[in-house]
């Protein structure tokens, strides 16, 4: 949308020699160290990276698009993510919309639970892969995304087991009338979500939306969105049917307000800093789009 300016939400990460050394062989020792460690995570990687996630296929992002992949705990590139265009949003969109009307949107609560619980099963299973590629992606202690791993999974169990649990009301009213709620999917739903905490967030975010039956277009953060492309191919795995869940990385500039601005969501999910919000919000209106938003965190 012209006029809108995208606020970046992330650190500048600084190398983590010591200043106070400056012996090129500490220095020359260390990033062997470090790419040692990139390498073992890189090599737990099993889906593509380079890819959006869109219709049950990893797609090249339109035109080709790249951005470096970056180490944030030395600043070195490790390799490439596709950087996805409105072009590409426009597709997940239109991916998603098909699959609320085919069999994703045909699947009872029932079904979409037993998914999910696959999910979470496979995500359990892969712990320690999950957990290396986060840590070296966000640059976090692999204790804590070992913990996020394990909180993903259990993100999925939970509500794989709430899908059937969620009903609507039957409300007494005058003699001669029945008043009921129903509870119903929002539809097509965007989640953008930022780089601290993307296991978490996409559990809590895309896993609740997609146990009501919504279809989703997820956008995570560019500089860290390799556990929410992980996500995508496990639920391919597990039996997700295609266009209930796409992933588009890219810049929030570009792919992001794309997809807070596109005419055909129902529902935009934001989890940043303040001012973004704000142009998340602003983005929705327009089409009138309800939004949830988690905003200025401290970690």
């Amino acid at each position: 949308m012209a006029g809108m300016q995208w606020m970046p939400n992330f650190l500048a990460w600084s190398s983590v020699v010591s200043p106070f050394d400056r012996s090129p062989r500490a220095g020359q020792e260390l990033s062997a160290t470090r790419l040692r460690g990139d390498c073992m995570a890189l090599d737990r990687i099993w889906y593509p990276i380079d890819k959006c996630f869109i219709d049950g296929a990893w797609l090249e992002a339109e035109g080709g698009g790249r951005l470096p992949l970056e180490d944030p705990s030395h600043g070195e590139i490790v390799g490439a993510i596709a950087r996805g265009s409105a072009g590409d949003v426009d597709a997940a969109v239109a991916s998603a919309r098909a699959a609320l009307q085919g069999p994703w949107g045909r699947l009872s609560a029932a079904e979409r639970g037993r998914i999910l619980m696959r999910i979470g099963e496979i995500v359990a299973s892969r712990i320690d892969d999950l957990a290396a590629i986060e840590a070296m992606d966000v640059g976090k202690p692999l204790k804590q995304a070992r913990a996020d791993a394990i909180a993903l999974a259990r993100y999925m169990e939970f509500y794989a087991g709430a899908c059937d649990k969620i009903m609507g009301e039957t409300i007494p009213y005058l003699d001669g009338y029945t008043v009921y709620t129903l509870r119903q999917p929002h539809g097509v739903t965007g989640h953008i979500v930022p780089w601290n905490y993307p296991m978490q967030i996409v559990g809590r975010s895309v896993g609740a939306a997609l146990a009501m039956g919504n279809a989703c277009v997820l956008k995570p953060a560019e500089e860290a969105c390799l556990t929410a492309l992980a996500f995508a191919a496990i639920a391919a795995e597990a039996g997700l049917p295609a266009g209930a869940l796409n992933v588009v990385p890219g810049l929030g500039e570009e792919a992001g307000e794309a997809l807070a601005g596109h005419p055909d969501i129902d529902h935009i999910s934001f989890t940043g800093s303040n001012p973004v919000g704000t142009l998340v919000q602003m983005a929705a209106a327009r089409h009138t789009v309800p939004v949830t938003l988690e905003l200025g965190g401290k970690s």
